[in-house]
């Protein structure tokens, strides 16, 4: 992984470079932001240029031994954990390595909910178990193949259960020399706060609206509305926006989702209902939530057109059509607690609720608020 390939985050990236640099690299180090924001490709871009051979001001060259070996998640000094579907197969992250890889490779904004979809375990809990860290004791202990840094890679640390993350503590105060520790964590706060105090942090932020749009141009060869609108829509993430723009490049079909939704949702058709239900619990969590997102998206649009603040719509075309049409549904009664409605479904959605109930609560309920009297 390239430092150019990294979308946005320059004052982070100039960051690292100097501490790169000046050859002041911490012994554990924490790269911290949200989903999408590039933290986990930032992380094997600063390994690749620590492993290097040919070094360039400001990126690793890319072409040396090195570098094709960590693009590729197999320098043998690059070990790795992540969180797993624990079972009586898969026991630690060495038995989905190959899978971890293949994925990442494809997809290095990864995110938890693309990973355990790629697994079809959408439905498990991802975990870093116990035996995890006697198996980070046990490869640290081991001298380094190339005679450099071991380095130990651990993406969503907060998934430790309590056993593991109290195993690593004195590892991560005293390591071997030459170990460097790399966490990549979405979620600070539950993480122990005899971790956090035990790594330097390095924060990344939600990406710039229109880092985002021309990151979508530059890798994805994407139109540059639908990057835009993409961008707009996409919260900060650049994995949230790269999985919009696959819909704007190709039609409208979020726009006709949320359109029969609010249909059966305006009249309440029970029979149509359940059909729309039945359909769309089988796409995916991460597609439930992204249908949530546009909703989320479409009454903000509407309220801005309500109030006469048509150039702020952010939706053109076919969609903003739409808006126009629908936004007399759309008041200052209803707006707050249709937010608040479709926030909470995304909310118990990441946490595994059954998305038939979910569903079908959402549709009553959102039959009630749309149907309250200006």
């Amino acid at each position: 992984m390239l430092f150019k390939r990294i979308i946005g985050q320059k004052p982070v990236k100039d960051k690292l470079l100097n501490m790169l640099h000046d050859g002041r690299v911490p012994h554990a180090l924490m790269f911290t932001g949200p989903e999408g924001s590039g933290n986990l490709p930032a992380a094997f871009a600063f390994i690749q240029y620590l492993f290097c051979a040919n070094k360039q001001a400001e990126d690793s060259c890319g072409v040396c031994p090195a570098c094709l070996k960590v693009s590729k998640l197999i320098h043998p000094d690059l070990h790795l954990v992540f969180p797993i579907p624990l079972s009586k197969h898969v026991r630690t992250s060495n038995d989905l390595l190959p899978e971890f890889r293949e994925q990442f490779i494809e997809t290095p904004y990864l995110t938890i909910h693309d990973w355990f979809d790629s697994l079809s375990s959408e439905n498990k809990q991802p975990t870093i178990p116990t035996d995890e860290a006697n198996d980070i004791l046990k490869k640290l202990s081991y001298t380094s193949y190339e005679g450099g840094y071991k380095i130990m890679v651990i993406w969503q640390p907060e998934k430790m259960n309590a056993s593991s993350a109290n195993k690593l503590l004195k590892i991560l105060e005293e390591p071997p020399d030459q170990t460097l520790f790399l966490l990549v964590c979405n979620h600070p706060d539950q993480l122990l706060a005899t971790i956090i105090s035990r790594v330097q942090q390095i924060q990344f932020y939600k990406l710039e609206t229109e880092d985002i749009a021309q990151g979508l141009m530059e890798q994805f060869d994407s139109q540059p509305q639908a990057a835009k609108q993409a961008a707009l829509l996409s919260d900060g993430s650049f994995r949230e926006a790269q999985l919009l723009v696959q819909h704007l490049d190709g039609g409208t079909a979020y726009l006709q989702n949320f359109r029969a939704f609010m249909l059966i949702a305006v009249k309440f058709d029970a029979i149509k209902a359940v059909g729309w239900i039945d359909e769309n619990s089988r796409i995916g969590r991460e597609k439930q939530k992204q249908f949530l997102q546009y909703g989320l998206e479409i009454f903000r649009d509407c309220l801005m057109f309500n109030f006469g603040s048509a150039e702020l719509v952010r939706h053109s075309g076919e969609e903003k059509e739409f808006v126009t049409k629908f936004a007399r549904f759309i008041n200052q009664r209803n707006y707050e607690r249709l937010l608040e409605e479709f926030n909470s479904a995304f909310y118990h959605i990441e946490r595994n609720a059954n998305s038939k109930i979910l569903f079908m609560d959402l549709i009553m309920k959102t039959n009630e608020l749309i149907n309250l009297p200006a």
